[in-house]
């Protein structure tokens, strides 16, 4: 009895249907888990790079040699110091056409940086609404499989004239393996997709935060450079 009911007797036994429906969970999982170790990483990387560059800003070097390695480094940057290349690019073009209106400079420069936002986001947040999708498909599908064994398993003692416990427990055990398969890929997506989620936003808080800290710099030295030519 207890040799039947071993895992991997209840899987090799199931019905083709419930076999195809965990195998497809299992694929589901070891992809769900490749993606958790990819944005595990690559957040950690992220979360490095603003703060090294972070520290380099505030630590009084002029504009000038921060944009000057930021454009050297633009192939190994982090985010936040391509945000910060992006206004500073646009601000020294404004500033090359003779543009001397302090709104008009920092519009032009406030925009370059949300748009160097907005692809930073758009590639940090990358692979995150697949755990999503794991989180929420997952067990639907491993019930379906559930479903589809229990109804095999019924449909099998329907030729059974005396149906006892030994006879019923085989075909529901293999039908549950499914959920349990299901439940096991999306724990882990729930959990990874809410913790890289809330790390997410604070790279998000901490990067718009330096957008305005940056344009405040821009707005006081344009505002001096024009005090001084008067």
């Amino acid at each position: 009895m207890n040799q039947d009911l071993s895992i991997l007797h209840l899987v090799l036994n199931a019905s083709i249907v419930v076999q195809a429906v965990m195998l497809l969970l299992v694929l589901i999982s070891v992809a769900s888990w490749a993606a958790i170790f990819r944005k595990l990483f690559a957040l950690k990387k992220v979360k490095n790079q603003n703060e090294e560059f972070e520290r380099n800003f505030w630590s009084g070097t002029s504009l000038n040699d921060l944009f000057s390695t930021a454009s050297r480094n633009a192939a190994t940057s982090g985010p936040m110091e391509r945000i910060f290349a992006s206004g500073m690019r646009e601000f020294q073009k404004l500033r090359e056409r003779r543009i001397s209106d302090v709104g008009a400079l920092m519009d032009g420069a406030r925009r370059a940086m949300r748009a160097s936002f907005q692809r930073e986001m758009d590639v940090v947040e990358t692979n995150l609404s697949f755990l999503a999708t794991v989180g929420s498909v997952s067990p639907y599908v491993g019930l379906f499989g559930t479903v589809w064994g229990i109804m095999h398993a019924f449909t099998g003692l329907a030729s059974l004239q005396q149906v006892t416990l030994a006879t019923v427990a085989p075909g529901i055990a293999e039908a549950l393996v499914a959920t349990a398969i299901g439940l096991f890929a999306a724990i882990p997506a729930v959990v990874a997709y809410n913790r890289f989620a809330r790390d997410i936003d604070r790279i998000a808080n901490q990067q718009e935060t330096f957008i305005e800290e940056f344009s405040n710099i821009l707005q006081r030295n344009v505002s001096a450079q024009a005090a001084g030519t008067r």
